[in-house]
C-alpha cells in the first residue's frame, strides 16, 4: 500500500502528467453529463418501457453509450458512427488501390485525407443512423404528441448528427492533449458506467439468498478471465530476425561485424475486438432492422428466429462461436500480410535464420500466423459466449456482462494502453514505473512492428 501511494504522488508531482489526467476527466465527465439531456420531444417513461433486450443490438448500442440510447438523449449514437466510419475506411484500405496508396505511402499527409474521408462519412453515417432511430422512437410512441412530427425528427437529427461530432471532438482532444487513446476512452466510460449498479445488485441478490461464497467465486472467476484477456491481449510470438553482416575496414584489413537482432511480434489476437462485433452484428442485426422499420419489438419472438436470437440458448452462443472463430481468421488475413513482411526483410538485408529469403519466408511467417492465430480465436469465442455460460449459473445478466465479450477486451485494451502512456512518463523522470519488474505494454508491442496489408 505505501508503494501504491508513493507511484500516485509520483504521478501526481508530474505537473504534465497531472494536467493531462485531469483534462481528460474533464472532458469524460462532459460525455456522460450529456448522456443524460434527453432529447426534446422524447417521453422518457414511454421509452424505458420499450427498452431492448440488453444483449439485442440495440443492447449493444446501448452499453458502448453508456445507456444513453435508451434514455434517447443527445449523444444516443455516442461515438459508434465514427467507429463504424473507421471501420469502412479502413477495410476500403484493404480492398480499394486508392485508399491504399493512402494508407501505406503517402505518410502523414495521407493520414490527413483518411481522417478527412472519415470524418465526411460519420456526417453521413450518424444522419443516416439517427432518422431510423428518431422513426423507431416515434414509432413506439415515445413522442410527445402535441410535437409537429417532420419538427421534431428534422431538428433531433441535427441534435444527434451534433452529438456524435462533439463526442468525435471529444475523443479527439484527449488523444491530443490528455492521456490515452480518446475514443477507446469514451467507449470505455459507457462500459464500465454501468458496472456500479450492477455489482451493487448482484451482491444484494447473492446476500438476499445467502450466496455470499458464490459471490465471492463470481470475482475471482472474473478475476482470472481478466488476466487471461490480458496475457491474450500482451500476447506475441516473436520470430527472430537477423541482419547480413557488414563489412568494417578497407581492403583487405576488412572484417564482417554481425549486427544487433530484432524480432517481428506476430499477436496471438491480431483481430482484437472486431471479430467479436461483426459476430454479434451478424446475429442480431435481420431481426433488430425488422423491429428497428416496423417498430414492433415482439418481431420473431417465436419459431426459428426466436432459437437463433435468444441470447442464453444453445444455438445462439454455438453459432457465435464459430463466427467469432471465423473472422478472427479473416480480420487477421486482412491486416496480417506475410508478403509484406518478407519484402521489409528483403529491402532491409535482413531474414530469419534458418529460413530463406523471398517465398519461404512468406510461408514461414504465414503458417507461424494460421498456427497463432487457433488459440487466440478459440479463447475470442469462449470469451464470447463467456457470459452466456455464467447467467446459466445463476449470474445477473447485467452483472455477467463483465465476464466476457468486447466488453472486458476493451477495458483491459485501454487500461494497458493508459497505464503505459502513465509509466513512461514516470520513466522519464527517472521514477520507478508502475511495476517492480518488466514494463507494462499496450497493444503496440516492440520490434519492427505490424506491416499489415
Amino acid at each position: 500500500m505505501k508503494n501504491f501511494f508513493e507511484t500516485f504522488k509520483n504521478i501526481w508531482s508530474i505537473k504534465e502528467l497531472r494536467d493531462k489526467i485531469l483534462f481528460t476527466i474533464a472532458l469524460l465527465a462532459v460525455f456522460r453529463l450529456g448522456s443524460f439531456i434527453v432529447l426534446p420531444g422524447v417521453v422518457p417513461s414511454v421509452l424505458e418501457n420499450a427498452s431492448n433486450n440488453s444483449n439485442s443490438l440495440f443492447g449493444l448500442i446501448n452499453t458502448y453509450t453508456g445507456g444513453a440510447f435508451n434514455k434517447a438523449s443527445i449523444f444516443a449514437l455516442g461515438i459508434m458512427p465514427y467507429i463504424t466510419s473507421s471501420i469502412i475506411i479502413q477495410l476500403l484500405g484493404f480492398a480499394v488501390p486508392y485508399f491504399q496508396r493512402l494508407q501505406q505511402k503517402e505518410g502523414e499527409s495521407g493520414r490527413r485525407k483518411l481522417n478527412q474521408f472519415t470524418r465526411i462519412l460519420t456526417v453521413f453515417i450518424t444522419l443516416v443512423q439517427g432518422g431510423g432511430y428518431l422513426t423507431y422512437i416515434q414509432s413506439i410512441g415515445a413522442v410527445d404528441p402535441t410535437l409537429s412530427p417532420f419538427i421534431f425528427w428534422f431538428s433531433n437529427s441535427i441534435i444527434l448528427a451534433t452529438g456524435t461530432i462533439f463526442a468525435m471532438w471529444l475523443g479527439e482532444r484527449i488523444t491530443d492533449r490528455g492521456i490515452g487513446n480518446g475514443v477507446s476512452m469514451i467507449i470505455m466510460i459507457g462500459i464500465i458506467s454501468a458496472l456500479p449498479s450492477a455489482f451493487t445488485f448482484e451482491l444484494q441478490s447473492q446476500l438476499s439468498n445467502n450466496g455470499l461464497i458464490l459471490f465471492i467465486l463470481e470475482l475471482v472467476i472474473l478475476f482470472l478471465t481478466i488476466i487471461a484477456s490480458i496475457l491474450i491481449v500482451q500476447g506475441v510470438r516473436k520470430i527472430p530476425i537477423q541482419f547480413a553482416k557488414r563489412m568494417v575496414g578497407r581492403g583487405s584489413g576488412s572484417m564482417p561485424v554481425q549486427t544487433d537482432r530484432d524480432y517481428i511480434p506476430l499477436k496471438v489476437n491480431a483481430a482484437g475486438v472486431m471479430p467479436i462485433i461483426f459476430a454479434q452484428a451478424i446475429m442480431f442485426l435481420p431481426l433488430t432492422a425488422a423491429q428497428y422499420v416496423m417498430g414492433d419489438p415482439s418481431l420473431g419472438t417465436s419459431g426459428l428466429m426466436r432459437t437463433l436470437t435468444e441470447p442464453y440458448g444453445f444455438w445462439h452462443n454455438f453459432i457465435t462461436f464459430v463466427l467469432v472463430v471465423g473472422f478472427t481468421y479473416v480480420y487477421t488475413a486482412l491486416i496480417v500480410n506475410p508478403q509484406n513482411y518478407a519484402e521489409y526483410l528483403k529491402r532491409n538485408n535482413a531474414f530469419i535464420p534458418g529460413v530463406k529469403p523471398g517465398l519461404d519466408t512468406e510461408e514461414y511467417i504465414d503458417t507461424t500466423t494460421t498456427r497463432i492465430t487457433l488459440p487466440g480465436s478459440i479463447f475470442l469465442g469462449f470469451i464470447t459466449i463467456l457470459p452466456a455460460i455464467a447467467v446459466l449459473f445463476g449470474v445477473n445478466q447485467d452483472f455477467a456482462r463483465f465476464f466476457g465479450g468486447s466488453s472486458i477486451l476493451i477495458l483491459v485494451g485501454v487500461v494497458l494502453d493508459t497505464l503505459a502512456q502513465i509509466e513512461s512518463y514516470l520513466l522519464m523522470r527517472k521514477y520507478d514505473g508502475l511495476v517492480k519488474s518488466g514494463r507494462i505494454e499496450g497493444r503496440t508491442g516492440q520490434g519492427i512492428g505490424p506491416i499489415s496489408g
